[in-house]
């Protein structure tokens, strides 16, 4: 049973994006940008789409570069979870109280 979740897992969407905001507790905005080419003049277009992203451990911060994959539906926006970090953002060190 657990190699046929493991194959249904293998199907989901996955993308990779940077993580725009960090503000809420286990939920990052992340942006993901995409080309395409306009379907009649042929020209490169860029868009982007912002997806609400559960980090069960808070992990990620603002400027990181995550791979994301869909999943249930975990609240009224959040449909993806982050499945690692690729590139950390440089951080700024921690002063000591």
């Amino acid at each position: 049973m657990a190699s046929e979740t493991a194959v249904e897992r293998g199907k989901r969407k996955t993308f990779t994006g940077l993580v725009v905001s960090d503000r809420m507790n286990k939920t990052r905005v992340v942006e993901v940008r995409r080309l395409v080419r306009h379907p009649f003049y042929e020209k490169i277009i860029k868009k982007s789409s912002r997806f609400s992203v559960h980090d069960e451990g808070n992990e990620s911060r603002q400027g990181d570069l995550v791979e994301i994959m869909g999943t249930r539906p975990l609240s009224r926006t959040k449909r993806w979870r982050v499945v690692r970090i690729v590139k950390a953002a440089p951080r700024a060190p921690e002063a000591k109280p």
